[in-house]
């Protein structure tokens, strides 16, 4: 055999045995930015005078950022009305590249603005408990950018019910009339909650880690227009998106700021885009509200729960990692000796081989050599159950980035 032939014969058996492996991974949509959609407290509603006695946001504007984790050359936007009490009417929306980059601002860059089509129309209207997905936009997006979204509601939304995620850390601005296409809000109002906007999604070869957590996931103690969460550290550090479905207050087995993770499973993780991944850091909300005298049963109870969260995850073929739970020695309303005896125990089984497919021991990271049930005093924020800015660097440096590698 000639060797020209010999050669072309290898390449086709090459072919054959390596399949596409050696070729570029093709695109698709993942989620680069979520927010869990909470029904609102009315501490956290829209201030007067965008709520009124019947509705919120009446011919108003809400601009805020979102910090997206991957880029891709294409975007589309998730707007939930998971708890309105009416329809979600959106007059017309927008994304623009907000002024300097920076998180948190009103200003965008002129030029930049591009409005959001739903199935080609300007607006649309989200049905009550629904979401709605946006037509994809030519709005190319880098991994740790901001972008600014702006809604109008041209008669608001006619409830006191209504979707938000009040833990956003981020600030968004509101003013009246249509300012969808403004490059400035001179004289809008600061208020650090996100409204509607659910979920950025772009197209990418990248697959998705789900955070499902707490008031610790969700950033507690960072720094305001900081993207300083542990999560963000995170997704500085390793190439799949990282998408934050926590909230503060939030539990495992029961309903608290938002709905318990048992229940909001499918649609914060299982149905989520490209999520290929999940990390699991929840339950100490559950220890800590637990009646003293219940929470070894508590305990029981939540690991029955990560057990249930492994089965339906790994159904869809998704690696859960599971993180120990962080101390409280020291927090006025959690620390008791049943509570602290619960924590150990829940953390026996998470670092148990054979449970979750992979520990994240942040007890180990975050705890006082000194005292292992209190938080290092260098990193607690001072209530001595959240971290400060220090801790949540340490949190996401902590996590072994060869577990995405292969993502």
């Amino acid at each position: 055999m000639r060797r020209t032939s010999l050669i072309a014969v290898l390449a086709v058996l090459t072919a054959l045995f390596v399949g596409a492996s050696g070729r570029p991974p093709s695109s698709h949509w993942v989620a680069t930015w979520t927010s869990m959609p909470q029904l609102t407290e009315p501490s956290n509603m829209p201030p007067a005078p965008f709520t009124g006695t019947d509705r919120v946001l009446d011919n108003a504007s809400v601009r805020q950022t979102a910090h997206v984790s991957v880029g891709g050359p294409r975007i589309r936007l998730r707007f939930s009305n998971a708890f309105g009490g009416a329809v979600l009417p959106l007059s017309a929306v927008s994304v623009a590249r907000p002024a300097g980059g920076a998180a948190g601002v009103p200003a965008v860059v002129p030029g930049s603005v591009l409005p959001v089509t739903f199935h080609g129309k300007p607006s649309t209207v989200v049905p009550m408990g629904a979401q709605v997905v946006s037509d994809p936009l030519p709005f190319p997006v880098r991994a740790g950018e901001n972008i600014s979204v702006t809604a109008y509601l041209a008669h608001g939304q006619a409830s006191l019910s209504i979707t938000s995620h009040p833990g956003s850390r981020t600030t968004s601005y509101l003013l009246a009339g249509d300012q969808v296409s403004a490059p400035d809000l001179p004289g809008a109002t600061p208020v650090d909650h996100w409204y509607f906007l659910s979920g950025i999604e772009t197209l990418s070869p990248a697959s998705a880690v789900a955070v499902i957590g707490d008031s610790i996931s969700d950033g507690r103690g960072s720094t305001t227009n900081g993207n300083d969460r542990w999560p963000d550290v995170l997704a500085s550090r390793i190439p799949s998106a990282v998408v934050n479905q926590a909230a503060g207050g939030n539990r495992v087995l029961q309903d608290g700021l938002g709905p318990n993770v048992l229940a909001r499973l499918d649609r914060d993780l299982l149905a989520t885009s490209g999520v290929s991944q999940a990390i699991v850091f929840e339950g100490v909300n559950d220890i800590g509200t637990a009646a003293p005298a219940d929470a070894d049963t508590v305990a029981a109870q939540l690991i029955d729960a990560y057990d249930q969260i492994l089965v339906r995850a790994h159904a869809q073929e998704i690696r859960v990692y599971g993180a120990t739970i962080t101390p409280f020695g020291g927090n006025t309303g959690y620390d008791t000796p049943e509570r602290e005896a619960a924590r150990q125990r829940v953390n026996a089984w998470i670092r148990e081989p054979g449970h979750f497919d992979a520990v994240l021991d942040f007890d180990r990271v975050a705890r006082d050599p000194a005292t292992p049930e209190r938080l290092l005093p260098a990193y607690d924020v001072g209530d001595h159950l959240h971290l400060n800015p220090a801790g949540y660097r340490a949190l996401g440096s902590s996590v072994p980035v060869q577990l995405f590698r292969a993502s």
